[in-house]
């Protein structure tokens, strides 16, 4: 249970309740503010509060320590239920009267569906989302990611499985935009070595039962690679556990590592999930400067990889409005980020450059053991 008396949660409730709409479109000149729609409800809720509260943590660090220029960087979430339109309604308030000058966080790909066309008209730098699909895998000159592909990680994933001999492959994929070109992702990597994955599609924000996942069963496959989040993933687990089957799993980092083992509990034993950001125990200073801004926020619960990673995109844009040039704007912000070359957060490390701005590569295959740890 999460409790915390920081001023970005008062911040972020105030605006739920639509007093900050009320404000100047122009931004105030004591602040940066930083745009962000995320699942705060819904199936992927404890995800979306785990990428808004690693972030906001970090702003609030650095805030501590005098801002940037002097100013303020506040976080202005926005909750979008997990929902495509709703996520594109709150990008349009964010740009147009909050203010922003930097979108950072959004949940997924689908999330980012909507909102990524918005940024790119209005100037604003798309920053970090939390996904390696194809749709934020493009060259928009407002696009920033500080994680690996999703085509990365799926090649580290069936390279081990393939390699064990292992041929019959089923991914799991939302029957949706997004999932289907997952799905292609694989379908291209497995074409290379002369086999095929067999398809299992669901509805986004649909729960799975026994008869979901007799199907899923039915494909007799040799290894599931699963591409969607943490509810329809853990539901599929605990049903093959109920009926005392074990089949070799792989997750994408979508899944949300943490969130996946809390609610699969027991089932989750065995599954390998990718990384996309170090171990929350190294001996990292990155890694410890994020717990300790966690902690002086008031997050009680264990730093997980979600934290981390939104603590690591937070550290990153603020140090683009300290280097942008002034007067800083969307425009001059997305020049520093541009020109960012390779910063070292500590032991993870991002390079942008002028039409190469994914700035990471970084993967590291984990299992869940049965203590329900994460084991790299």
């Amino acid at each position: 249970m999460r409790q915390s008396k920081s001023p970005w949660i008062v911040a972020a409730l105030a605006l739920g309740l639509g007093l900050w709409l009320s404000s100047a479109t122009a931004q105030p000149a004591e602040r940066w503010v930083i745009g962000q729609s995320a699942p705060l409800s819904g199936g992927n809720a404890q995800f979306g509060t785990d990428v808004r509260d690693g972030a906001a943590a970090m702003f609030a660090a650095i805030n501590a320590s005098g801002g940037v220029a002097g100013r303020r960087v506040d976080l202005v979430t926005l909750d979008d239920r997990n929902e495509r339109k709703t996520a594109g309604a709150n990008t349009k308030t964010l740009i147009e009267q909050m203010g922003a000058v930097a979108l950072f966080g959004y949940g997924s790909a689908t999330l980012s569906l909507d909102a990524l066309p918005q940024a790119e008209a209005a100037g604003v730098p798309f920053f970090a989302p939390f996904s390696g699909a194809v749709p934020v895998r493009g060259r928009s000159p407002v696009l920033f990611t500080v994680r690996a592909s999703y085509a990365e990680e799926m090649e580290k994933m069936l390279s081990f499985w393939t390699r064990l001999g292992f041929k019959r492959v089923s991914v799991v994929h939302y029957d949706d935009e997004v999932g289907k070109q997952n799905l292609q992702v694989v379908t291209e990597y497995l074409k290379k070595i002369q086999l095929a994955p067999q398809a299992f599609a669901i509805a986004r924000n649909a729960q799975l039962g026994p008869a979901q996942v007799d199907a899923l069963v039915a494909q007799q496959p040799e290894v599931i690679l699963n591409t969607v989040l943490s509810g329809p993933a853990s539901q599929i687990q605990k049903e093959l556990a109920a009926r005392g089957r074990f089949v070799p799993t792989s997750s994408l980092s979508f899944v949300g590592a943490e969130q996946f083992i809390k609610a699969a509990g027991p089932a989750s034993a065995g599954v390998s999930i990718a990384q996309v950001v170090p171990g929350t125990n190294r001996p990292l200073p990155a890694v410890r400067e994020c717990a300790k801004a966690l902690r002086d926020a008031g997050i009680t619960a264990p730093m997980n990889s979600t934290h981390l990673e939104a603590c690591f995109g937070a550290r990153i844009l603020a140090e683009g409005l300290r280097r942008a040039r002034k007067p800083v704007t969307p425009a001059t912000l997305r020049e520093a980020l541009a020109n960012l070359g390779t910063y070292d957060l500590g032991g993870f490390s991002v390079t942008f450059s002028p039409g190469a701005q994914h700035g990471s590569r970084f993967v590291e295959l984990a299992m869940v053991t049965k203590e329900g740890k994460l084991m790299r």
